[in-house]
């Protein structure tokens, strides 16, 4: 499928304009968008090339998953209802421990792949452990995305230094230099875990390979206040202190900014993770979104890790996050459904650094891009495309999904994916977590 054409669309590219075509097309040339525009204009630029009628469904640019964690798929459901410090210190940090390894790390983010795949997810942005072998396996299903190499200050399963760290993420971004759908990036995972010091190591590094950073940012009070306690600042401003604070770095969370943080990371250029679910789950709070999307902030959605969502749909993360910000706010108006579809795909892209490749359907950009059902009952009648898709359509509803011009999931089929084979992997891993902590 290197030159062809999806036809009869309604295309919705998610530009700055909002452009939707009824009756569109998008044409593509080995992986990137030569043509949007009309059927009748498309077609009369490439007659010769191949065809495909979506029969005036949606196609639109990939949604964007601003924040996750791949392989904690597995740990699904093994803690729910704790709150966030309890919830990582009694319950995840020791699973990971006792469970983590190159195998554990494959199998849960063949998982997440297969779920995002079917729900329309073309890039990620992922933050964990044995990093590597995540991009290994996105690569080989074909998932773009960010993938950054976790740093702690305690010993992990794969590291047992903070210098062995550094020098394995350093290693591993290098690998991974030029390759089409995978950029490596260093992952402090957070104020509160990482050391001055060591954040400020992640910088510099993060600046010699010319990298993102991706890290946690003021996710709860309880962190506002053990870094003020520590340090003398909140958290925003703490790393905006050190000089961490860039246009390569994508914060996740960031719950509890105050308002002087908001201008910080406004002016630096920061893109921001917004987990709806997962805040609301932890019971972290409700991000001031309005306010930062006032400030010129760019805010994409993130689901977060299965662990603590527990779900990779983006979709359900579309209608959380509008409900909350017009229950936050008091006001129905404050969040549309236009600013809530855009922040899962272009708004996403730009939190991401990534707006140069993906977001929107337009000339030059890379084919990432879903087609979308608008005829189930619960879709039906049909007035307003964009309130449809923000507020009921599901993960179910997505058809197709195409990254850098492949079709890479049909009908709920992921061909790089064998499920009966995952099934049996997924059984085997599930069974051993329950082993471990059975013993403990």
């Amino acid at each position: 499928m290197s030159n062809f054409i999806l036809d009869n669309a309604l295309v919705l590219t998610m530009d700055d304009q909002f452009t939707m075509i009824s009756g569109g097309a998008v044409a593509v040339r080995a992986g990137q968008i030569a043509a949007v525009g009309s059927s009748a204009v498309v077609v009369e630029q490439f007659p010769l090339w191949t065809r495909y009628d979506l029969q005036g469904r949606v196609l639109m640019p990939g949604l964007v998953n601003c924040h996750t964690h791949l392989p904690m798929s597995l740990f699904r459901g093994l803690a729910d209802d704790k709150e966030l410090m309890d919830w990582l210190n009694n319950y995840i940090f020791p699973a990971e421990a006792a469970t983590l390894n190159e195998d554990f790390v494959r199998t849960g983010t063949t998982l997440s792949l297969w779920e995002m795949l079917r729900g329309g997810t073309t890039t990620v942005v992922d933050m964990y452990m044995f990093e590597k072998v995540v991009a290994q396996e996105c690569a080989r299903v074909g998932m773009r995305g960010v993938f950054g190499q976790a740093m702690i200050d305690f010993p992990t399963p794969e590291y047992a230094t903070w210098q062995e760290s550094l020098d394995g993420t350093r290693e591993f971004i290098k690998s991974w230099s030029g390759h089409p759908l995978i950029i490596g990036a260093v992952g402090p995972h957070a104020p509160y875990t990482v050391s001055p010091e060591h954040l400020q190591e992640c910088h510099r590094l993060a600046e010699e390979l010319d990298c993102p950073l991706v890290i946690h940012l003021s996710e709860t009070r309880g962190e506002v206040e053990l870094i003020r306690e520590r340090h003398g600042r909140t958290p925003v401003d703490h790393l905006n202190h050190l000089g961490v604070l860039s246009k390569r770095l994508l914060a996740a969370h960031v719950v509890w900014p105050e308002e002087i943080e908001i201008g910080q990371l406004a002016t630096h250029g920061v893109g921001v993770g917004h987990c709806p679910q997962s805040n609301a789950k932890l019971a972290c709070g409700i991000a001031p979104v309005v306010k930062m999307l006032q400030a010129g902030i760019h805010v994409g959605l993130g689901t977060d890790g299965c662990a603590s969502n527990n779900d990779l749909d983006l979709w359900q993360e579309m209608q959380t996050a509008n409900l909350l910000q017009k229950l936050s706010c008091n006001s129905a108006t404050v969040m549309t459904a236009r600013d809530t579809l855009h922040m899962a795909t272009l708004g996403g892209a730009r939190a991401a650094h990534l707006e140069h490749l993906v977001g929107s359907l337009e000339v030059g950009k890379r084919a990432d891009m879903i087609v979308v059902r608008c005829d189930s009952p619960h879709q039906i009648p049909l007035f307003d495309p964009i309130s449809q898709l923000c507020y009921t359509t599901k993960s179910s509803d997505v058809t197709q999904v195409y990254i850098e011009g492949q079709l890479v999931m049909s009908d709920g089929n992921v061909p790089a994916i064998d499920e009966a084979e995952l099934r049996l992997a997924v059984a085997a891993e599930a069974e051993r977590v329950q082993a471990i902590l059975r013993r403990k």
